[in-house]
């Protein structure tokens, strides 16, 4: 989602994208290139990755690279996930002398604990850290992880937040056939959660805490929006949840706004768009006090946030946010003015100065040629990410 923001963003102020990536599974030539509204798209051959097969990884493509570069020269190259082709892509693109930048989207060191492969931490971090530091500027989405990463000897790092939508996500979505649709009366607490059904995304707490909410209220209903890996996992382990598939656009917006309360348990997240999506629907959000429902959230204000990992703290707040509906209707009502002035544009705007200031340096031991605050013009941007 925050790919597809931004390449639409920069496409409108008149930049030239590509976005290279693996090919996903429904797409069958081997190399290919598509038009997408404002940008051209090249996929390349994937791999399914280990645990997620729904995706796929990204392979080291040096060679193809140097032939779509030799025809067609980027003014930057934007690697957008940390993965072989990325890689492959920051060696290429210093090997020509273009400029290339990076984005820390996803905490992938932390995954492998969650994937049962704990003992290769260090080897992904330290991988990490080398991928980010071979690129001009490592964007990443707030400032706690900026800090985080400076102490862990990143360097160049820059600031790229999340912008929300808030003429679509917004509580006048809110749809009562939908929620009878769920089994919910107009008064029944629902629980709302969207995500990959993964297991980074600690469903175990959250199942946890929806049963503690309704040892309170045997009314509660909990809807799960999403797709991957665990699906059908939890459909069987949890009958008494309503599970409505992937959803985007008007009708994930319907979704959030239906629902009264919003339970995130990951602590894997680097940012975590759903809590602005939430806050944008006007839904009282019980929260782990990091990322996004750090930047955003004022406890007690216009959400409920615990220390992060104190799961009999979130445990407490779920149930609390059942227990007290005046407390959830007055975090709802203000909800939606935590985001109310984070537009995509100021966000899209700073990413787009940054990445003209990252050319500027990137030429200026060297004679510059033209104007340097003319447009980027061509952007490459590798990733694994679907479209």
């Amino acid at each position: 989602m925050t790919l597809s923001h931004l390449v639409d963003g920069l496409a409108q102020r008149g930049h030239r994208i590509t976005i290279i990536r693996p090919r996903q599974r429904q797409e069958s030539p081997r190399y290919s290139v598509t038009q997408r509204v404002g940008c051209r798209q090249v996929r390349l051959p994937g791999v399914p990755i280990p645990g997620y097969p729904q995706l796929r990884l990204g392979l080291p493509a040096a060679r193809r690279l140097r032939q779509l570069w030799a025809l067609n020269r980027p003014d930057l190259v934007h690697v957008a996930t940390e993965g072989p082709l990325g890689a492959s892509a920051i060696t290429t693109a210093r090997q020509f002398g273009i400029p290339v930048t990076s984005s820390f989207h996803t905490n992938f060191d932390q995954y492998t604990r969650d994937y049962r492969i704990g003992w290769l931490k260090p080897v992904v971090a330290a991988w990490l850290r080398h991928v980010h530091n071979r690129t001009l500027r490592t964007f990443v989405p707030t400032h706690d992880l900026l800090a985080r990463l400076q102490g862990e000897g990143y360097e160049n790092l820059r600031l790229l937040s999340r912008g929300v939508d808030t003429a679509l996500f917004r509580p006048s979505r809110r749809d009562e056939s939908l929620r009878a649709m769920w089994g919910a009366a107009p008064d029944d607490p629902v629980v709302i959660h969207v995500g990959r059904m993964a297991a980074e995304k600690n469903y175990p707490l959250l199942f946890r805490a929806f049963d503690a909410i309704k040892a309170v209220e045997p009314r509660a209903r909990l809807v799960l929006v999403g797709d991957g890996p665990l699906l059908s996992h939890y459909q069987r382990q949890r009958p008494d949840a309503v599970f409505t598939g992937f959803y985007t656009g008007i009708n994930l917006a319907r979704l959030y706004a239906s629902g009264d309360i919003y339970l995130h348990a990951s602590i894997t997240e680097t940012f975590g768009n759903v809590i602005t999506e939430a806050l944008g629907s006007g839904l009282a959000i019980g929260a782990f006090d990091y990322a996004a429902a750090h930047e955003f959230i004022r406890p007690g204000e216009n959400g409920l946030l615990v220390p992060v990992g104190d799961e009999a703290a979130f445990l407490a707040q779920a149930v609390r946010l059942v227990r007290e509906p005046a407390l959830r209707a007055r975090l709802a009502a203000a909800a939606p003015t935590a985001v109310s002035t984070r537009s995509w544009d100021t966000i899209i705007d700073r990413f787009e100065a940054d990445l003209l200031d990252a050319v500027t340096d990137h030429h200026r031991p060297a004679k510059l040629i033209g104007n340097p605050n003319s447009k980027i013009g061509n952007l490459e941007i590798p990733s694994t990410s679907r479209p």
